[in-house]
């Protein structure tokens, strides 16, 4: 579900490559994931062992701030229906996606599963950050009642790669500067203002290592430990010098203004990997790596996608 987006087509690339083929997606026009017996109808049909649900209302601090019943209403809605859809239906296996704007806005860092609750979230991404909250103690719900351990919450840290959103208006940082500085250099645009200080400090993942985490989780029937499981790469950077390295391999030569009556967002978000890694989990691409396959990708394909 959601296998046109930045992690749903990840997944699929990751499955396949493993030689995966009986992989069951469908296009968004053609279910309603917001309606229950929608989903339950599908999933009777088709009889699926894993759902991995990749669907869902994202977007950047200005679409949370002024659209914030959008992002509760759709995501509460899919949350309610395909969970009880997946149970009426024996799948085995649930893999649900957090977000790391779950974790508080103050908090000890690296953030540990067990701080999500210690303290308020962050004000521009309350919306989005509840319904994620919902999301999990909905899963959690249905493990305890039902017994099981089916329902797993994943909380990758801010994905990025091929098939992201780009358009400034509704992504995030990375794709958003990507676009930015790609448009800017040519149209020999001198200054490119972004908001903010620049200084808050942001982990990125690669979409294809949040995919292999996924494929290594379902290689337990039992995991060792419960879930969320938190997955990221350890190390984080600054907004500013985020923005140097997409410029500089851009190859963008002009000015940057940081408008710092703009809201900078929670100061800092990393995430702890111990679960994961304790898995022998490994992400494959540091974040250079990562920001040039995702830069060739929207330069070759974006406009055709």
């Amino acid at each position: 579900m959601g296998h046109n987006g930045l992690i749903g087509s990840a997944l699929l690339r990751t499955f396949r490559k493993l030689g995966f083929l009986n992989l069951i997606t469908i296009e968004r026009k053609e279910l309603e994931l917001t309606e229950y017996s929608h989903v339950n109808n599908f999933l009777k049909s088709k009889k699926p062992e894993i759902v991995i649900i990749a669907a869902g209302k994202v977007g950047g601090i200005i679409e949370n701030r002024d659209f914030p019943v959008d992002f509760l209403y759709e995501n509460l809605n899919l949350e309610l229906s395909v969970f009880k859809a997946c149970v009426d239906n024996n799948v085995k296996k649930v893999i649900f996606f957090g977000s790391s704007c779950m974790y508080p806005k103050i908090t000890n860092q690296p953030m540990k599963e067990h701080q999500l609750f210690s303290s308020p979230m962050e004000e521009t991404s309350m919306a989005y950050s509840i319904s994620k909250h919902v999301g999990m103690q909905l899963a959690n719900a249905f493990n305890s009642q039902y017994g099981s351990t089916n329902f797993i919450t994943l909380i990758p840290n801010s994905a990025y790669g091929p098939f992201d959103n780009f358009d400034p208006k509704s992504s995030h940082v990375l794709s958003s500067l990507i676009y930015k500085f790609h448009l800017a250099k040519q149209n020999n645009i001198d200054i490119v203002e972004l908001w903010g200080s620049g200084k808050p400090m942001r982990e990125f993942i690669h979409s294809e290592d949040i995919a292999s985490a996924c494929i290594k989780i379902l290689e337990y029937d039992s995991l060792p430990f419960e879930s969320p499981i938190n997955i990221g790469v350890g190390y984080d950077i600054s907004i500013r010098d985020l923005a140097k390295m997409i410029s500089s391999m851009v190859g963008y030569g002009g000015e940057i203004y940081w408008d710092k009556s703009k809201p900078d967002g929670t100061s800092r978000k990393l995430l702890d990997n111990s679960k994961i890694e304790s898995l022998g989990w490994r992400p494959k691409y540091n974040l250079e790596q990562g920001i040039h396959h995702t830069y060739n990708w929207y330069k070759n394909y974006y406009k055709n996608y």
